[in-house]
């Protein structure tokens, strides 16, 4: 399934709120997205496609170049700034809860972890989090009753991690 132009990766989400934090170059924003980097222990992107994306992004209006920077290790560094657009964006992504327990390692610790590094309360996002994921296992739960063989093994594995999901979030929201 295609997705559709405005919907982002979640590359380009880390990519887009890392620049979002202020304006920076290819260079410290892959470092950043390294696997050993700060956002990189959550999300991991290689440089070739750190730099794809940052094109990508900018191709999108949501990032736009803002001049460049001397570099004692090379040439000059283009700076890439956020566009109000992008801006926005990010806000907006980083209230929005993820839709499906899977994404709580991935999407939501990078929204955690964002929203961390800006000083943000993240209670409002985990308020909403935490509904979603509630309303995701009680409809499991109710499933679980009619499910038998193996639909059954599987919809206690979903319900178990969603039951685990919300307890994450609600340790984190004390």
């Amino acid at each position: 399934m295609r997705r559709r132009t405005e919907q982002l990766t979640t590359g380009e989400w880390a990519v887009l709120a890392l620049v979002d934090e202020g304006a920076t170059h290819g260079f410290a924003a892959a470092r950043a997205l390294a696997s050993g980097g700060d956002v990189g222990r959550v999300w991991a992107m290689r440089r070739p496609l750190v730099y794809r994306t940052l094109e990508i992004l900018e191709g999108r209006g949501l990032t736009r170049t803002a001049g460049t920077e001397a570099s004692t290790a090379g040439p000059q560094r283009t700076l890439i700034e956020v566009t109000e657009e992008g801006r926005a964006r990010v806000a907006a992504w980083l209230a929005e809860p993820v839709e499906h327990v899977r994404d709580a390692r991935s999407e939501l610790m990078l929204k955690l972890l964002f929203l961390d590094r800006r000083g943000a309360d993240p209670g409002p996002l985990l308020g909403a989090q935490r509904e979603r994921f509630a309303e995701h296992e009680a409809r499991l739960r109710e499933a679980l009753g009619d499910a038998e063989g193996f639909a059954r093994t599987l919809t206690l594995w979903r319900v178990e991690n969603t039951a685990a999901a919300v307890r994450f979030v609600d340790a984190l929201h004390r």
